[in-house]
């Protein structure tokens, strides 16, 4: 059957809802073969011309007419049916689309999309281009809490809508290579978020150091210069963590922290001022993973009394380990956001109220920059604060809304359970699997989905997935999301930076859809980079600040010092002689004093290779050799001419 007599089967009121059998119409083809999940549409395109064909496209959508209703189907695949093309007669081809849901009317009139199918096509049903109405219908955004994050990559005058209350419940992640536009995407769904629900607290766990420019008037950074986070607040495995240096802990030495941690705690608490905290401690009992303060100082006194005893000899050498891996711990500068003066204070209030921005001040997200952080602390931190976000949610019965936002995802919880570390895999797994009862949602962000824990990835709801170009990604993403089509996924390594394939909770269907751009000054970056190079600044270098950072050390200021060395090097270098008197110079940069270097000037007068005690020596010598000390008395017998004079043996 050809299009024009395929046409002329249409009823009339079909007919009058479509333009005539010219190019770029409607009518596209009929079913011809169709199951539960997907359908085949046979076309034609007459004496060989594409008009048609140029209109199918895989990853778009088209519609099939089933009575009063419209099947919405996304293209999977196309091919010729004789596998050729004849330029001159009419060309056969068949288009395999995935059914999505339909449009129907309501008993009040109204037309709606929902993603189920009441009636499937049958043989012979009309496909055609899908409506500019029902696209609208299908990605509407009416609900109060929906907000447009782009628009369609098919009909770019449609914005791309997600439900923001739905993307947060039940979590989300965004998945792609690098350089395809993850920060970007990211930092315009938090934007978004926020202004959707504005009792919303951010924290953004930053490896990169990327998203404090992307915040500048809605968050605060948290950097190792700023941060702390008293040691007291780890649990037992958390501290082990940082004394064992990312090491597994030693069981002897990690079950003498259980014993002696707890008795540091009660030894401080004496100490402790407020008697509520006291009798709360006193009713609930202490133990190491108890969040109290107690001294490092009374934990080592606790060490050193079991050194000290005459029982448990065997014990001894992993007592006095456990004390030079403290001791260790509290002398290296890079920890000092833990071991802090004030890190005995019970502070716990404050550190929740600045880390979790509670109650915000107008600043409701935390950029908590890890890049300067050493790595064997890092999964520790990770963990506290993971661990503490869920225990807001949870106590406070749902009055706080927390996103916690996990850049790099794949270094805490990677797919190999043998690697990272466990407390912080547990503290997110939670989050991902209770978090949505006391309002606390999580955020995902990774370049290898394969690399992450196909568990966590599963919790995620709603995916905006970017281009993919590894093939094990795009099967570990179509195994871990069930409403993920096929064909949804065959097209990731072919999208442009800065487009998403968006499936889940927060979308109707599967859209193909590319992000607002964000302006310049809100854009995620950790260095002023551009696409031709790195673009300099006016900061000057200066390498003494990059050798105290490197050794985690606070230095002294030598920037006059640097100043006044590089300004005496350059009238060095500039004057006649190396070692010439520089005039009206008062402060020259001297290495040494010149008596220091052997056969150098004691005044610009002197020969440039005199020595006064050698010059001295030398003519002693000759005095004594000649026999005449010029008149000298001879007090030293050694000194004394004997008859005949001195003389030289042979």
């Amino acid at each position: 059957m050809t299009d024009r007599e395929a046409l002329g089967s249409i009823g009339a009121d079909e007919q009058n809802r479509r333009d005539v059998l010219t190019p770029g119409n409607r009518f596209l083809g009929r079913v011809v073969a169709c199951d539960g999940y997907h359908a085949v549409i046979a076309a034609q395109a007459p004496n060989g011309e594409t008009t048609l064909t140029e209109l199918w496209s895989v990853g778009r959508l088209v519609s099939i007419s089933v009575g009063q209703n419209r099947v919405v189907a996304l293209v999977a695949s196309m091919q010729s049916a004789t596998k050729a093309w004849d330029e001159r007669d009419a060309n056969l081809f068949h288009i395999d689309v995935e059914l999505m849901g339909e449009v129907h009317a309501e008993p009040d009139g109204r037309e709606v999309f929902s993603a189920g199918i009441t009636r499937y096509p049958y043989i012979g049903a009309i496909a055609h281009r899908i409506r500019h109405a029902d696209l609208r219908r299908i990605y509407d955004g009416n609900a109060g809490d929906s907000c447009a994050i782009g628009e369609l990559t098919q009909d770019e005058t449609i914005e791309a809508t997600i439900h923001v209350p739905s993307m947060l419940s039940k979590h989300f992640a965004v998945l792609g290579s690098t350089g395809v536009g993850k920060s970007s995407a990211i930092s315009l769904l938090l934007r978004k978020a926020v202004e959707a629900d504005p009792k919303l607290r951010v924290l953004i766990l930053d490896p990169h150091n990327e998203f404090a420019a992307a915040f500048p008037d809605m968050a605060v950074t948290v950097d190792p210069d700023t941060l702390e986070l008293p040691f007291w607040l780890m649990r037992l495995d958390e501290f082990a963590e940082v004394i064992f240096r990312g090491r597994p802990a030693i069981p002897e030495e990690y079950d003498v922290l259980r014993e002696t941690i707890p008795e540091a705690k009660r030894a401080f608490r004496g100490g402790m001022e407020g008697g509520l905290l006291r009798r709360q401690i006193d009713r609930a009992g202490l133990t190491a993973d108890t969040p109290v303060p107690y001294r490092m100082t009374d934990l080592l006194a606790q060490i050193d009394e079991r050194i000290g005893r005459l029982e448990g000899r065997a014990e001894k050498p992993a007592l006095r380990t456990l004390k030079s891996r403290l001791l260790a711990a509290l002398d290296d500068p890079r920890y000092r956001f833990m071991f802090t003066t004030g890190a005995v204070d019970d502070s716990f209030q404050e550190i929740l109220a600045k880390i979790f921005r509670l109650p915000g001040e107008g600043r409701p997200i935390t950029a908590f920059q890890l890049a300067g952080i050493p790595g064997e602390v890092v999964n520790a931190v990770a963990s506290v604060l993971c661990r503490m976000a869920f225990d807001i949610g949870l106590w406070s019965e749902g009055a706080a809304h927390i996103l916690v936002l996990c850049e790099e995802a794949h270094r805490y919880v990677p797919a190999d359970a043998a690697l990272g570390f466990l407390p912080t895999r547990q503290a997110i797994a939670r989050i991902a699997k209770e978090g949505r009862k006391y309002g606390v949602s999580l955020g995902i962000v990774t370049q290898r989905p394969s690399e992450l824990d196909p568990t966590i990835l599963s919790q995620c709801s709603t995916v905006f997935a970017m281009r993919l170009s590894n093939l094990r990604d795009q099967e570990i993403i179509r195994s871990a999301i069930p409403t993920a089509s096929s064909s949804t996924t065959t097209f990731l390594s072919a999208i442009g930076n800065g487009e998403a394939i968006a499936f889940g909770e927060a979308v109707p269907v599967p859209m193909r859809m590319r992000f607002t751009r964000l302006p310049q000054n809100r854009l995620p970056r950790p260095h002023q980079h551009a696409e031709e190079g790195w673009v300099g600044t006016s900061k000057p270098l200066d390498l003494g600040v990059i050798v105290a950072r490197m050794r985690a050390v606070s230095g002294p200021d030598i920037s006059a010092f640097q100043q006044r060395y590089e300004a005496t090097e350059r009238q060095q270098a500039t004057a006649p002689g190396i070692l010439d008197h520089i005039e009206g110079q008062t402060e020259a940069y001297e290495p040494y004093a010149p008596a220091m270097l052997p056969g150098m000037p004691q005044s610009p007068s002197d020969n440039l290779f005199a020595n006064p005690q050698l010059d001295r020596f030398n003519s002693l010598r000759r005095q004594i050799l000649s026999g005449d000390i010029d008149g000298e008395p001879q007090r030293d017998a050694g000194l004394r001419r004997p008859p005949g004079g001195f003389s030289r043996k042979p």
